[in-house]
């Protein structure tokens, strides 16, 4: 669904034969009701409500007028649909504690609660003023263009300042600017349903930078969840399958001093290579270099230990937040990888540098090319980068060279 702004906008007889009119129209008489009801229902709360004051009652009575205004709020937040499609979430927070008078209490400190409130009070008024200059244009273009058959039946058509029209001669004139201003009618619907509905979405609807900050903090959230549970799993093998595998290798050499023969030796050698792929997994889970020395000592050591040449310029003059640092040097990992596997290339250059907001990696090789983010498992780097908020771009003509560019957000 396109919005009412670009409808008009386009062609002006798609527009008049769309439903959009119908909608504003739908919108604007729908509001006004709700608006109205509202009004009168706050009117006799607060009536009654200072009446019955003095007894305690109307206190309660005066509490559930804001109270109704956030179910007003969210009936207007439903009305949206008609001309915006978009979602339209609903700015109040869940309480911390749980009962009626903590969600009370809650409710009342809430900035949301009282611009609700506010708009109620303005949504009778602004229903009325909304439909009162498309009303008169429409209504008055609609009598205006009946004008020839109204004097045809002896009428007097009343236009303005010059007085009446008492001849067909006279009436088609009026006519023709009666269907004008019936047309221009439908627009001042729109636009007015359109202005209505903005101001609603402004008032009613979570910001958009609220959604964002929450997203991104929902992100950081995991991340850290994830960097928790990954060291403890590391904890957990160091100070459990290691130590055992380690226990066995010495048992079995004792073994084979005292003459356990070829089998001892074998099983020895056997538990010697297991504890070095146990190693391997807690390398790839999460380095011992990368936490003890950083990142820099991290990326050189993939350097050395990579099948391709690797040529290294890395300028972090303090590390990253840990998570942060731990996204990049897997983004190094994979990439070289990667450049080992598939590329062909006889050479590559990692650089890693830390600006005061960003991190940025470039891993650039001599290969082929023709790498894409699906072809070069690029999927899972960029599904953990965009975690921290971060971007990847990979440029890959044929023929080379490909260059893989990472950019992650890093306050200092």
């Amino acid at each position: 669904m396109t919005s009412p702004w670009r409808a008009m906008a386009g062609n002006p007889l798609r527009f008049l034969l769309s439903s959009w009119p119908w909608r504003s129209l739908a919108y604007l008489l729908s509001g006004l009701v709700t608006g109205i009801l509202w009004l009168e229902l706050a009117l006799v709360l607060v009536v009654v409500g200072v009446l019955l004051a003095p007894v305690g009652v109307g206190v309660v009575l005066l509490l559930c007028v804001p109270l109704s205004a956030m179910g007003l709020a969210a009936v207007e937040r439903r009305r949206l649909r008609l001309l915006d499609p978009r979602p339209a979430p609903s700015p109040h927070r869940d309480p911390v504690e749980a009962g009626l008078r903590p969600w009370l209490r809650f409710r009342l400190r809430e900035t949301a609660t009282w611009r609700e409130l506010g708009h109620a009070v303005l949504a009778g008024l602004l229903s009325v003023v909304a439909l009162m200059v498309p009303f008169v244009l429409f209504v008055g273009g609609v009598v205006q263009a009946s004008a020839p058959m109204l004097v045809g039946h002896g009428d007097q058509i009343m236009y303005g300042p010059a007085g009446t029209v008492d001849t067909r001669g006279e009436a088609w004139p009026v006519a023709v600017f009666g269907v004008f201003m019936a047309l221009l009618g439908c627009y001042a619907l729109t636009v007015a349903a359109a202005a209505r509905a903005a101001l609603d979405r402004a008032l009613l609807v979570r910001p958009v930078e609220e959604e964002l900050v929450d997203v991104r903090a929902s992100r950081a959230r995991m991340a850290d969840a994830f960097e928790a549970e990954r060291r403890r799993i590391e904890r957990d093998l160091h100070d459990g399958a290691q130590q055992r595998l380690t226990g066995l290798i010495m048992t079995l050499g004792l073994a084979k001093l005292d003459g356990g023969g070829q089998w001892a030796g074998k099983a020895q050698d056997e538990a010697r290579a297991a504890l070095e792929e146990l190693r391997d997994l807690v390398r790839g889970i999460h380095p011992s270099v990368l936490t003890d020395r950083g990142l820099r000592a991290a990326v050189e050591s993939l350097a050395e230990r990579s099948a391709v040449p690797v040529e290294l310029d890395v300028d972090l003059p303090e590390r990253p937040p840990e998570a942060i640092e731990s996204a990049a040097y897997f983004v190094v990992a994979e990439a070289l990888a990667n450049v080992a596997k598939h590329s062909g290339a006889g050479r590559a250059r990692v650089s890693a540098h830390r600006s005061r907001k960003a991190l940025r990696l470039e891993i650039w090789d001599d290969g082929t090319g023709g790498a894409t983010a699906r072809g070069s498992g690029l999927q899972g780097l960029a599904d953990r980068v965009a975690v921290h908020d971060g971007t990847v771009r990979l440029s890959s003509p044929p023929g080379g060279p490909t260059i893989l560019r990472v950019e992650i957000p890093c306050e200092s």
